[in-house]
């Protein structure tokens, strides 16, 4: 079975190059990728990766906003009762924040300019163990 993946761009942010090319290179690789575009809301991220069954959500940020968005994401899945989908990170991330997005439940964190040789084997990775489970 192919993994699904969510990649979403959660708040105000309008810039969605740089998750067009990690949802490219992830179907590229062989995954199914679901772009929900920009602009999207928590609720509505956490709905679309109930509905598609995804084993992952990507979020995408470069507002400054990822401590508060990608808390925000781990907890709606959680209350959704879809706490056992991994969220992972990408975007303009300070190497200071990494561990704190970890705590906040990052199952990764890819900051810009993460080789996409990379990131799609840790993403590989994380489906795989999330499929053993």
């Amino acid at each position: 079975m192919t993994a699904r993946i969510l990649i979403a761009k959660p708040g105000l942010d309008g810039h969605d190059r740089g998750a067009k090319i990690v949802a490219r290179a992830l179907r590229d690789a062989g995954f199914e990728v679901v772009f929900t575009g920009i602009r999207q809301r928590i609720e509505a991220i956490v709905a679309t990766a109930v509905q598609e069954d995804v084993a992952v959500v990507g979020l995408s940020i470069l507002s400054g906003a990822h401590l508060a968005l990608t808390a925000r994401t781990v907890d709606a899945l959680r209350a959704a009762g879809a706490g056992d989908i991994a969220v992972i990170v990408g975007g303009i991330i300070p190497a200071a924040d990494i561990p704190r997005l970890r705590a906040a439940g990052a199952a990764a964190v890819f900051p810009t300019g993460t080789p996409l040789e990379v990131l799609v084997p840790e993403v590989r990775a994380l489906t795989a163990a999330a499929a053993a489970r």
